[in-house]
């Protein structure tokens, strides 16, 4: 069958296209180093209709497939398995901008093309593709649209699949389904669009998406807070809603011990606060200029700081600066990776549990591997938490995960569950969280899902093994 099927994928790509030698750990590593693979094959189709070719022929010759973008997962739902049976369907060749519709305010373009690449050719014609994190310089729009991704500015504008109007996506037999619409309303039976959305490859393979875009703001502005305790984060955020209105964008959190780590391990980045238990980072986007959106933080963080929720906070003054304090977020989860393997959460709450769910875990998780360090960082405007536990100092790192990785899990899981949370908020299941998803999902909601995978994949071609 392998011989077959390879000969079959080079008649139809090029030889050149299809990958059985040499260094591919590009394509089976993924970004934690956590899961490593081996395709049969890294296949490297030039467009969706390369793509089906190469579906019907791993269909007729029994090989499953698994889709992969810029390869930036964190939850292993984008390497092959170990069996070296897999073929591996790289879509970084498919990396064009289709068509940008200024009118109607939309971008189209192929799934491998690279986030930042879309965001910068819709800022040329003036416009903003508002979906942003930390990956964007090498993460891919259809593998942020099958993990239906989060990122910095969900407050404001939602989640990847709020941002998409339409697919163009490859089915589990090979063939093409074309909803590249850019219609905002469009009521004609299932939304096809939305189930294929966060399915991490499992019931089609994306090729292509229309986004939403939004008009480039007038000002944008970046302030740095200091808070005592994450009960004082939230009331600041009350605060920030009601002054801000929509005009707030990005709402983090950082934990003490997550800045130490970037202090760490990146001391060149600058510190703009003394030490603070908790430190806010607020983003704030205006149409109607530097002038009067400036104010509008002011005169927030004069409020805040005359309630007692805020102790100190420094508002940047030029865009470098705003970008400066944009990259102390974005190293932690590197600083993370340099420290070493750590046991991973992103996990979403209702906003208002979130102090009492930290403060009740942080003690379970003390009081059971005393000296580990909580990495606490995230989005809480939209209540996702990166809820990380990482080895106490000189424990080897790798042990510790492969010894505590499930009672941490347990602990963890069991309090997101008990504040009706999720165990995924924006990562995605994958090979990682499978197990988990069986046990803390509802038996009518798996038997739903896994009906809709056998209507669409009945023979499992399709990234076998993740999700369900």
């Amino acid at each position: 069958m392998s011989t077959r099927l390879l000969d079959d994928l080079r008649a139809l790509l090029g030889a050149a296209q299809v990958l059985t030698a040499g260094d591919l750990s590009a394509y089976e590593l993924d970004w934690r180093k956590r899961w490593r693979g081996k395709a049969l094959a890294v296949v490297r189709p030039a467009d969706t209709r390369e793509v089906a070719h190469v579906v019907r022929a791993c269909a007729a010759h029994g090989a499953s497939i698994v889709a992969q973008g810029g390869n930036t997962g964190l939850v292993g739902g984008g390497v092959p398995d170990d069996s070296g049976r897999q073929v591996l369907l790289s879509l970084t060749r498919m990396n064009r901008v289709r068509a940008i519709d200024v009118a109607n305010a939309t971008i189209t373009l192929d799934a491998g093309c690279v986030l930042k690449a879309a965001q910068d050719a819709a800022a040329a014609q003036g416009l903003l593709l508002p979906l942003s994190l930390a990956a964007e310089g090498s993460c891919t729009i259809g593998g942020n649209l099958a993990t239906n991704a989060g990122g910095t500015q969900v407050l404001r504008f939602g989640n990847a699949r709020e941002l998409c109007l339409g697919l163009e996506v490859v089915t589990a037999q090979g063939e093409i389904w074309n909803g590249l619409t850019g219609l905002r309303k469009d009521n004609t039976g299932y939304d096809l669009r939305d189930l294929m959305i966060g399915s991490e490859g499992t019931l089609g393979i994306i090729t292509a998406a229309t986004m939403k875009l939004h008009p480039l703001p007038a000002a944008q502005l970046t302030a740095f807070a200091a808070c005592r305790d994450l009960a004082a984060c939230v009331t600041l955020l009350e605060l920030a809603r009601r002054q801000l209105g929509a005009e707030l964008t990005g709402f983090e959190v950082m934990g003490a011990a997550a800045l130490d780590l970037v202090a760490k391990h990146f001391p060149q980045l600058p510190r703009p606060l003394p030490d603070a238990a908790w430190t806010v980072l607020l983003d704030c986007a205006d149409a109607r200029g530097e002038a009067l959106a400036r104010s509008g933080v002011e005169a927030l963080l004069q409020a805040a700081l005359e309630q007692g929720c805020i102790t100190d906070a420094v508002l940047a003054e030029s865009v470098a600066q705003a970008r400066a304090l944009w990259h102390v977020r974005e190293s932690i989860p590197l600083a993370q990776s340099l420290e070493g393997p750590n046991i991973k959460h992103d996990i979403a709450l209702p906003v208002s549990a979130i102090p009492q769910f930290v403060q009740r875990t942080d003690a379970a998780l003390q009081a059971a591997f005393p000296g580990s360090r909580v990495i606490n960082f995230g989005h809480l405007g939209d209540g996702n938490l990166h809820y990380n536990l990482q080895a106490a100092p000189g424990l080897a790192a790798q042990l510790f995960l492969d010894q505590h990785e499930s009672a941490v899990n347990r602990i963890v899981y069991d309090a997101v569950v008990a504040c009706d949370g999720s165990i995924s908020a924006e990562h995605g299941i994958g090979a990682l969280k499978r197990d988990q998803l069986r046990e803390r999902k509802s038996p009518v909601a798996l038997a739903m899902m896994k009906a809709i995978k056998q209507a669409l994949d009945p023979k499992g071609t399709l990234n076998p093994g993740r999700v369900l």
